[in-house]
């Protein structure tokens, strides 16, 4: 397309400069990478200290504890590796984040719990909803931004990605799907939750598609 004038009008297609502005440098991506998984990590502490209900995810791996007999991390370890078979199928790639993810999160969790157990030793009901609610809103902040710094996911947010790529559904859609049915199905092996658990499954997809606008301005996608 060309203007009256006979210069080249500007390239408003993905692959112009409409695009190329909204690229990260690497530098951001891996900070923004990093930031992201140690959120995550301190979200996940907030959550469980709150005593008001586990993830999702968490309700589903006590639900196979206590099937199994097998040990919590173990459990965590099979559930990922089985979740990352789902991949295949969805045509994500792991990345350099996909380690972090395994790495960090599981770093920062017990230093966050322990800087938890002596600022709050044993919240009450208000300073639970308190640390549950930030634990929700800082784990979709950090989901978006490890996310979008697209240098792999974690394995279930390579899932989500996977799906939303597939079915082209809006990620907060997707991500609740997931989350309801992880519950359901750690619920019937006999996992534990509480209100926050049913909050986190409808409300951490609405935080994680509104924070994408500023921590993903390519999208949420698996690529590196």
């Amino acid at each position: 397309m060309t203007t009256t004038a006979g210069n080249p009008a500007p390239d408003r297609t993905e692959h112009g400069p409409v695009r190329a502005a909204v690229r990260m440098s690497w530098t951001r991506r891996v900070v923004q990478l990093v930031l992201g998984l140690v959120g995550f990590g301190v979200a996940t502490a907030l959550m469980l200290h709150s005593g008001q209900g586990a993830m999702p995810w968490a309700v589903l791996d006590q639900g196979l504890v206590d099937r199994t007999g097998l040990a919590y991390g173990w459990v965590v370890l099979g559930v990922g590796l089985l979740v990352m078979l789902t991949w295949i199928p969805l045509r994500q790639r792991p990345g350099i984040g996909t380690v972090a993810n395994i790495i960090v999160i599981s770093v920062v969790i017990d230093p966050a719990l322990w800087a938890l157990e002596r600022l709050v030793p044993d919240p009450g009901l208000v300073a639970g909803i308190g640390l549950a609610l930030a634990g929700i809103v800082l784990l979709g902040v950090s989901t978006a931004a490890y996310v979008g710094a697209r240098l792999g996911p974690g394995p279930r947010d390579g899932l989500m990605t996977g799906l939303v790529q597939l079915t082209g559904w809006p990620v907060w859609v997707v991500k609740t799907a997931i989350e309801v049915t992880v519950v359901v199905v750690g619920v019937l092996l006999g996992g534990t939750f509480g209100w926050a658990t049913v909050v986190f499954a409808f409300g951490v997809g609405p935080v994680v598609q509104l924070s994408a606008r500023w921590l993903a301005p390519s999208g949420l996608t698996a690529g590196r």
